[in-house]
């Protein structure tokens, strides 16, 4: 006879969701680049073994696929398939286009939108400057710890400072994952954000590269851009006036995503 409660039953169930859900967020984080087993373990935490019987299962329901030259695990077809029908209530990405190149033309620089997920910020729009050496640290879709780069940073910043600082110790396990910063460096970088109204960070992803970011609303930050650029681009005359262009550009989006927001509830209480 068995002595499974169903309370302890359910919670296993809601263990292994999030055991999943965790994968999949792992091998997001590489974007189109892949991620072989080992990178998988480490950045997850999990054993090798159990990595492996969780990919080759997803795998099995189209989740994840492996090369089968590089072994390299990437997001499978049937994440695409649902994601077609997964149709945000306002697609910001698509709204804010025109105001991204347009911060492209002025700083000759790559931005970046990011969007807030929970802990999280993933990548949804990327504009691409003229300058020769461009900064591509992100691609459309990645997903990273609020924190880890410049738009996450931002947002972060702007959010206060009794949540933000929840957000970092329930990242702190991320952060040298997939960057040189710690918790106490982000903490650092966030209170400077604060303080200058803006967040700036230099070489914490990709070495050589740094980046500023502003976060959308004020009052309730879901969103930021960024401008990357190689680090001598990026001094502290510039990177204020960087900072400029970004505070009144983003002033723009969040008045437009009020109207936007305005005119969805609108139709849907229609």
């Amino acid at each position: 006879m068995s002595t499974t409660s169903p309370a302890g039953g359910a919670r296993r169930g809601t263990q292994s969701i999030e055991r999943v859900v965790g994968m999949l967020r792992v091998v997001a984080s590489r974007g189109r680049n892949g991620m072989r087993l080992g990178d998988v373990a480490t950045a997850s935490g999990l054993p090798t073994s159990t990595c492996l019987r969780m990919l080759q299962r997803l795998e099995v329901e189209g989740l994840v696929e492996r090369h089968p030259v590089t072994r390299k695990y990437f997001l499978g077809p049937l994440l695409h398939e649902l994601g077609l029908l997964a149709r945000p209530r306002v697609q910001l990405a698509a709204h804010c286009e025109p105001v991204l190149a347009e911060i492209a033309e002025v700083t000759k620089d790559t931005v970046y939108l990011s969007e807030r997920r929970g802990l999280e910020a993933v990548c949804t729009a990327r504009a691409l400057g003229d300058y020769p050496i461009k900064a591509l640290t992100l691609d459309v879709g990645i997903r990273r710890p609020l924190g880890v780069g410049a738009g996450g940073l931002a947002i972060l910043s702007a959010l206060p400072p009794d949540e933000a600082a929840e957000i970092i110790e329930a990242n702190a396990r991320r952060y040298d994952k997939l960057s040189a910063l710690d918790p106490a460096r982000v903490q650092a970088a966030v209170d400077e954000g604060r303080a200058q109204g803006f967040a700036f960070l230099d070489s914490a992803v990709v070495p050589g590269t740094a980046a500023v970011g502003v976060a959308w609303p004020a009052d309730n930050p879901v969103a930021a851009v960024s401008v990357a650029a190689i680090s001598s681009r990026l001094d502290a005359d510039r990177r204020r006036e960087v900072a400029a262009v970004l505070q009144r550009q983003t002033r723009r989006l969040a008045q437009m995503l009020a109207g936007l927001s305005a005119a969805a509830g609108g139709l849907q209480s229609a």
